[in-house]
């Protein structure tokens, strides 16, 4: 990848019914239902709707092989129907089914977690060199037979690894880190080189993001150095649902297709399946507005690594930058002074207002001209005002700055003055390569000023406004850059962008403001009403800040994708509920309608609750 000019990552062209993925294909957006599939009419139905969204492959479970030989069922029917979108398989815990369903759809998904592997059970177990030699043997007999499978049919594969279903094996070697994901996902792939099997997609899926994108880059990277270049299916999953599950999905996918990284797209959103469709479209859309842009011209500064970085290291500047979390400036320039207490920005920008007019309680930026001197009141200066800047004697100055105004003379006046912070924008197509241009020629000159991450949009959709905003920003945060964030949007109520900046930065996981759900998009396997559970427990819990909780329909990603939660909420048979304090089951099989107070009484009984 050019780290700083946007073009899509060139991988190998992989046949999926008449809709073949990568190559000079476009990004694909898929979903995947949430009925039963044995319900022959209603899973129809249901795909039916998600193609007219704009779906172009339709995923059902498959829990076993009757499950796998209906998808034939529902595939004739949607023939019958004219549609012909092909359908995938989703597989856990059972090749037969796996083996079934490659006779009857164009794709089946696997995880290597649970293809060959055990059931996971978070033992610690030790192999010898030999021993783990013999248990990718036994993945091998096993996995060759499904290949000829497919190869026989025409159908295609996906291995989808979750960093919440890696095998004990895995991590009992590699723990749970991205170098364990990828070598769950090598040692599958290079099965397939070894057996000439091309029709092969990847995901990499995690709740955290941070955990994602890095993974994802080191995959990758790891294919390219043994001469493999298979497309990548990109989501985050568990991402929830409403702001905090758009917002969630767009750091996440929006940071690797930024990269140009990933050929088809799924937002899981804990919503019908349908609804997905034009979220995912809109992310996609926004990204390839950057195709053909003007180059940007910059270096990547001397040991810096997209896999590895963490925040930038910069000077302290009265709480701004350091260890500090990031800050939230609100623009405010418009008069509109009306707060929502639930996300209080720590700076408001009044522009040409007289800080005299309002309250102490503020801190607020002043266009430079307009300031005066108060306690709380700090001077806002553009790149003309640079040489001015050292006249006003403030502890806190603010400067707004564009790659472009990085010049030497600039670059030294932010090394000797202590007070500024540089607020860092951009008009460039590419927003994100010039930032990137930016925080590099920065970091290479040595220059250890704070930066506050700025953009301008004009959205008049809310939905717009969280996915390109969580896009920008997360990529940027999640290469460790930025000291905090300012949104200004000119076309919608300041409150809204507000929450969006404190969303974008719980979904880096740069700053917790809110309780974390960690709740899974529903499928065919989901035991409960999940939209429904979602909303009770998030009313009871949501002034639980810092909490993380996952909320699963089954325990195919449960508990593993929420192991890091604190509390989690799993369905374990139709009607009943297992409660989890943090790996550990310690209620099983609760009745649905007493669980969400019994999970409230466990938060209680650890010390975690706050009223």
């Amino acid at each position: 990848m050019d780290y700083f000019n946007y073009s899509r990552r060139q991988s190998s062209v992989v046949h999926i019914g008449d809709t073949p993925l990568s190559g000079e294909n476009p990004i694909r957006i898929q979903s995947m239902a949430n009925v039963s599939t044995m319900d022959t009419e209603a899973a129809v139905r249901q795909a039916i709707r998600m193609i007219e969204a704009g779906a172009e492959y339709v995923r059902f479970t498959a829990q076993g092989e009757r499950e796998a030989r209906n998808l034939g069922e529902i595939r004739k029917e949607l023939k019958a129907q004219g549609y012909d979108t092909p359908l995938v398989a989703d597989i856990h815990f059972n090749p037969k089914a796996a083996d079934a369903a490659a006779a009857e759809v164009e794709k089946v998904r696997i995880n290597p977690g649970n293809y060959v592997d055990k059931v996971k059970t978070f033992d610690l177990l030790e192999y010898t060199d030999e021993e783990y030699a013999a248990e990718l043997q036994k993945i091998r007999d096993r996995f060759v037979p499904f290949l000829n499978i497919c190869k026989e049919h025409g159908t295609a594969i996906r291995i989808g690894v979750n960093h919440g279903s890696l095998s004990d094996r895995i991590m009992s070697r590699y723990g749970d880190t991205p170098e364990g994901m990828v070598a769950s996902c090598m040692e599958f792939l290079r099965i397939c080189r070894d057996e000439d099997f091309p029709d092969v997609v990847i995901s990499i899926k995690a709740s955290n993001t941070v955990v994602m994108i890095k993974t994802v880059r080191l995959l990758v990277r790891t294919m390219d150095a043994e001469g493999m270049h298979y497309p990548l299916h990109l989501g985050v999953t568990e991402a929830g649902d409403g702001e905090d599950g758009r917002i969630k999905s767009a750091v996440g996918i929006g940071a690797l297709l930024s990269d140009g990284i990933g050929d088809t797209i799924r937002i899981s959103l804990s919503e019908d399946p349908e609804a997905e469709i034009p979220v995912a479209r809109k992310l996609v859309d926004y990204i390839l507005e950057r195709q053909g842009h003007k180059p940007i011209t910059a270096t990547q500064a001397p040991g810096y690594d997209p896999i590895t970085a963490t925040r930038r290291i910069c000077r302290v500047t009265e709480g701004i930058g350091g260890n500090f979390p990031p800050v939230v400036i609100s623009d405010r320039s418009n008069g509109d002074f009306e707060f929502d207490y639930s996300s209080m920005p720590d700076y408001i920008y009044i522009g040409k207002e007289d800080p005299e007019n309002l309250p102490d309680t503020f801190r607020m930026l002043v266009d430079a001209h307009f300031w005066k001197e108060r306690p709380n009141a700090f001077p806002y200066f553009i790149a003309s005002e640079i040489e001015e800047i050292r006249q006003f004697h403030s502890p806190l100055k603010f400067i707004r700055l564009t790659y472009n105004d990085l010049t030497e003379r600039t670059l030294e006046i932010l090394k000797e003055d202590k007070t500024i912070v540089v607020v860092l924008s951009t008009h460039h197509r590419n927003a994100i390569g010039s930032e990137r241009a930016a925080m590099h020629k920065l970091l290479a000159a040595g220059c250890d000023v704070p930066v506050v991450l700025h953009r301008d949009y004009h959205e008049t959709d809310t939905e717009a406004l969280q996915l390109k905003a969580a896009a920008d920003f997360g990529t940027l945060l999640l290469d460790g850059f930025g000291d905090g964030i300012m949104i200004h949007n000119h076309e919608c109520e300041v409150s809204v962008t507000d929450s969006c900046m404190f969303g974008i930065l719980q979904a880096t996981r740069s700053r917790i403001s809110k309780t974390e759900y960690i709740s899974c998009p529903s499928c065919g396997r989901t035991l409960y009403d999940l939209q429904t559970t979602i909303a009770r427990i998030k009313e009871a819990t949501s002034h639980l800040k810092g909490l993380k909780i996952g909320i699963m329909g089954c325990i195919v990603n449960g508990p593993g994708e929420m192991a890091d939660a604190d509390y989690g909420y799993v369905g374990a048979g139709r009607g009943q509920i297992s409660l989890y304090k943090g790996k550990e089951c310690v209620l099983k099989n609760i009745p649905e309608e007493d669980a969400v107070e019994r999970l409230v009484q466990l938060i209680k009984e650890n010390g975690d609750w706050q009223n």
